[in-house]
This record gives C-alpha cells, sequence and structure tokens, in this order.
C-alpha cells in the first residue's frame, strides 16, 4: 500500500519543521500538534516514517530490539546458545486509541509464569509493538489521565515496567510520540504538555489558490497512488537521504558557551518555569543545525526552537485569551538575552593598566 509521499504535503511548514526535528534526535521529546480535523496531521505522520531508514529488528522478538542491543530476554536466549535471527523493516506508526485498557497499551503479566520465566511472561501491549517507532495519539487531551502518565513515563525513562501483584516485568520502549488535540475539545493538562517537546499550530489553508493544489494532488493520489508516489520519488530520497547525513552530523554539533545561558534568560524572561523547555530549546536547536547543514548552533536555530518549544508551557490567565508567544516577542527576548551575554562577558576582562604619557 502506498502512503501519500511526505514531501507532497502541502505548506504546513512548522508541521513538517517539527517532525524532521524530531526524526534527526528524539532527544527532542516529541510533538503536540493543536488544529481542526482534516488539515493533514495524520497523513503528516505515516509519511514522515516512510522517509526514515529501515532498522534492523530480531525477528521473533515482541520488542523488536536492535540485534547489536538486545533486550534482556534476547540477551537470556543468547546465553543459552540460541541464534537470534535479524531482518530490516519500516519504522512503525502505532495508533494509540483513547479507549484502549492499561492492560492493551503497558501489556499485561501472567504471574505464575513471570515467577518462572520473567520477562517470557508479559504480554505486550501497544509500548512493545511501538518500540523503535512512532506511537500516534489523535485527540491526546481526550486520553485518560492515567494512560497518558504510563505512556509518558515510557517515554522519558526509554523503558516500560509492568507491575502487578508485586512482580515487575519491563522492556524497552523508545519512541517518537506524536499526539494531536482540536483546542475546541478540551485543553491539555499543563503537566502533560510539558512532557510533549514541541507544540505546533495547524490551520486550514485559505488561500484558495493552495486549496486548490491540495485537492489536485490528493485526486492524483486516489486515482493512482503507486503512481502519484513515484512522481515523488526523488524529492523523497533527497529528503530521506538529508534526514540520515542531520542524524550522522547531530551529536557532534557544537554550542558556544555564551548561548547555554542565552537559552536560560530566553526561557525564564518568556516566563517559563520548567528547566524541560531549557533542554528542549537546545535539542531542538541542535538538530535544526544538523539539518541545515551546520556544525554549530547559531542564534536563529535558537529563535526557531524558542518558537515551537514554548508556546504550550507560556503561563495563561484563564480569564484572558490564550495569546502564546509571537515571533517578533521571541526576537526581541532572545536579543536581549545575548546583549546581556555579550555585555556581561565585556564586563569580566581585566582592564590592563596602561602607562601614563608625560
Amino acid at each position: 500500500m502506498s502512503l501519500y509521499p511526505f514531501t507532497a504535503i502541502v505548506d504546513q511548514e512548522r508541521l513538517v519543521q517539527a517532525l524532521l526535528v524530531n526524526a534527526v534526535n528524539p532527544a527532542v521529546g516529541g510533538v503536540l500538534v493543536e488544529g481542526p480535523s482534516g488539515t493533514g496531521k495524520s497523513t503528516a505522520v505515516r509519511g514522515l516514517a516512510e522517509l526514515l531508514p529501515e532498522i534492523e529488528v530480531v525477528a521473533d522478538c515482541p520488542f523488536s530490539c536492535d540485534p547489536a542491543d538486545p533486550c534482556s530476554s534476547c540477551r537470556e536466549r543468547v546465553a543459552r546458545g540460541e541464534h537470534l535471527g535479524s531482518h530490516l523493516r519500516r519504522v512503525r506508526v502505532v495508533d494509540l486509541p483513547l479507549n484502549a485498557t492499561e492492560d492493551r497499551v503497558a501489556g499485561s503479566v501472567d504471574i505464575a509464569r513471570a515467577l518462572r520465566e520473567g520477562v517470557m511472561a508479559l504480554e505486550p501491549g501497544l509500548l512493545a509493538e511501538a518500540n523503535r517507532g512512532i506511537i500516534y495519539v489523535d485527540e491526546i487531551n481526550l486520553l485518560d489521565d492515567h494512560i497518558c502518565d504510563v505512556l509518558l513515563d515510557a517515554a522519558a525513562l526509554g523503558v516500560n515496567v509492568v507491575e502487578r501483584e508485586g512482580v515487575s516485568v519491563s522492556h524497552p520502549a523508545r519512541f517518537l510520540l506524536v499526539g494531536t488535540m482540536n483546542p475546541e475539545e478540551g485543553e491539555l493538562r499543563p503537566q502533560l504538555a510539558d512532557r510533549i517537546g514541541l507544540r505546533v499550530g495547524v490551520d486550514a489553508l485559505s488561500d484558495p489558490g493552495r486549496r486548490a493544489e491540495i485537492l489536485r494532488r490528493r485526486e492524483a493520489f486516489t486515482a493512482d497512488p503507486s503512481g502519484f508516489a513515484a512522481g515523488w520519488s526523488d524529492e523523497q530520497s533527497k529528503l530521506a537521504a538529508a534526514i540520515q547525513s542531520a542524524r550522522d552530523r547531530v551529536g557532534a554539533v557544537a554550542v558556544a558557551p555564551d548561548l547555554y545561558r542565552a537559552i536560560a534568560r530566553l526561557v525564564t524572561g518568556a516566563g517559563v518555569a520548567s528547566h524541560r523547555a531549557d533542554v528542549t530549546i537546545l535539542q531542538c536547536a541542535k538538530a535544526l543545525a544538523a539539518l541545515d547543514g551546520h556544525d554549530a548552533v547559531e542564534p536563529a536555530n535558537l529563535l526557531d526552537a524558542a518558537g515551537l518549544a514554548l508556546g504550550h508551557r507560556v503561563p495563561v490567565d484563564p480569564f484572558e485569551p490564550a495569546s502564546g508567544l509571537d515571533d517578533r516577542l521571541l526576537r526581541r527576548i532572545l536579543e536581549d538575552a545575548l546583549d546581556a551575554e555579550t555585555s556581561e562577558k565585556k564586563a569580566a576582562v581585566p582592564v590592563r593598566p596602561g602607562r601614563t604619557l608625560h
């Protein structure tokens, strides 16, 4: 089955940017997409998976573990002298439905077997299926709070822990979390919003020409999915290569010492208390620099990263309309932060006494 090509998405630059940043640097922490239905959110997420490099997985491992870094269950098999077969496959996109139970998400444990066999007694859930993949939660603001906590704990730790009747079983759970929501259907609690790295607002296009282009492309794809995808294959290959190149580069992207304090000034200047915001901006800026082909973070990368990372973390007065942060305000705060760093650096330079001329 052919999926709609990621590169054929019309506009929605911020959504595309946020997804690419997470594809390059998973430490960014996922994406929250706000907007009405029918604006291409799920199409973009599923299209992104097609651009990611195939992963090598242990053939019969329920957690899709890497043969080079096997899970505890597969390590036990190796210790018993078993050979771990492997194969390549595409990254999965796993949908988490709103009515999912904790057992369906985290998995369930056969207590009697757990006492005898450990992790082999786990009946895998969605978190196991999504390991090394993408979890997509539509209307995440309507998801049960307890399930949200299970999901976010696993995302933060990279491990899913299932505890039943005093028995604890764990398995790897590393995934990209993408949640969507329509603000008109309810807000996302602040504690949950802070745990998701980036926030993007998606609006329906109002320009008739751009909407007409969406129609033409959608009609062509519906008529001949394979043919339409083939027409975008060159663009898809170029972007996939850019993602892989940025992944290889991001770990070596340098950050000037004064930019660390500039990030801190930027976050506090925006009125955000959470330290997660600082970490997210730094990791996002590194990914943006890597995507641009740069070896070091630049102020423009910080500005773009702040626009993606701070909007859902800014304190909102419940009696005032939500305004968030606009780009001009962010730019001013960042410029003030950089100016302050420059001034402090100059003030710290000792002045050498000069000779008095007679």
